[in-house]
């Protein structure tokens, strides 16, 4: 019989990527998650019966065991960027980190990946930031051997940063951001799965890797590589901390009142304190070129997923020829 590995929180952007790959390699994949009805996008990742959702809360002990029940290796995705209901940063990233690898450790699990990210630091001001230091020593405490992966920001077609940055050009001249020189070193979700797939099959040995891409650029050449990309033109604003502050008060406030019916999607106080560092891998650190993995750049990817931003979409391209024909280009 195959082996099988569990990923929880296996069908979010992440962990997908994992699955589909875990998949490929003939291993039984269950991807635990709050709600399996919604998670139906992985069942044809493999053949029939090989990837299923099964029904699992990382808050909750009993599901944490159960969907663990006798697997060979166990993969944590779990990670919140804003605090909602009982969904807290200690809840999820700190003592359910440290659950999963508890049950691991009792359970004989033979490996762990667990997906962190750079930044995480027990020191930092950041509720964010310290949750995640948190529970890397929670697993490393349960799991010497576990391979902690630490990724910049992330990119893909599901992800919620370039999508979101390029979404707000639809609505104005001007597109307002914070932290304008904090410094990024973005990598592609594909390429952290294949760090993490690594991390499971013990082709990678225990310890903590910074995965950052092959460029480090700051926030605002991002927005002006993306601006590009999607042909628009629009005005980067860099909010001082004067008015950035205040805006991430009143949208937290809002999530507040509204009983969190409202969340706050756009910034919120905890995120302005992470930009307050650069999100890049740490001189020395372990990373992909220890995992003899060569990470993709930021503009053989963007384009294919990007080009829903553009003016006219993918007939963005046709219709620029079309008004050179008209201009006489």
């Amino acid at each position: 019989m195959s082996k099988l590995v569990t990923i929880y929180g296996g069908s979010g952007f992440l962990g997908r990527y994992i699955a589909r790959r875990m998949a490929k390699e003939g291993w039984r994949v269950r991807v635990a998650v709050r709600r399996p009805n919604e998670a139906m996008h992985v069942k044809p990742y493999g053949v029939p019966g090989q990837v299923e959702p099964v029904l699992c809360n990382i808050r909750d002990e009993a599901s944490v065991a159960a969907a663990m029940q006798g697997a060979d290796a166990v993969v944590n995705c779990v990670g919140v960027l804003n605090e909602l209901g009982k969904n807290s940063f200690d809840a999820v990233q700190a003592e359910g980190a440290g659950r999963i690898a508890r049950i691991a450790a009792a359970q004989g699990v033979a490996r762990m990946v667990h997906l962190s990210a750079i930044g995480a630091d027990a020191a930092s001001d950041s509720d964010y930031a310290k949750t995640k230091a948190a529970g890397e020593q929670a697993v490393l405490a349960e799991m010497p051997g576990a391979v902690i992966l630490r990724p910049s920001v992330v990119f893909g077609p599901e992800d919620q940063f370039f999508n979101r940055f390029a979404a707000m050009t639809r609505l104005g001249p001007v597109l307002p951001i914070a932290g304008a020189g904090t410094k990024f070193q973005p990598v592609f979700a594909d390429d952290v799965a294949q760090a993490a797939v690594k991390g499971v099959l013990g082709e990678a040995e225990g310890g903590i890797y910074e995965l950052g891409g092959p460029e480090v650029k700051s926030f605002r050449a991002l927005m002006e590589e993306m601006l590009e990309v999607i042909h628009r033109r629009r005005i980067i604003v860099s909010l001082p901390g004067i008015i950035a502050k205040p805006l991430a008060l009143g949208f937290d406030i809002l999530q507040y009142a509204s009983f969190q019916l409202i969340p706050n999607g756009v910034l919120t106080r905890d995120q302005l304190k992470n930009l307050k560092r650069d999100n890049v891998v740490a001189e020395g650190a372990k990373g992909f070129a220890d995992l003899g993995i060569r990470p993709v750049t930021i503009g053989s990817v963007l384009p294919d997923y990007l080009w829903k931003f553009r003016p006219s979409g993918q007939y963005d391209a046709l219709m620029q020829s079309a008004k050179n024909l008209r201009n006489g280009s």
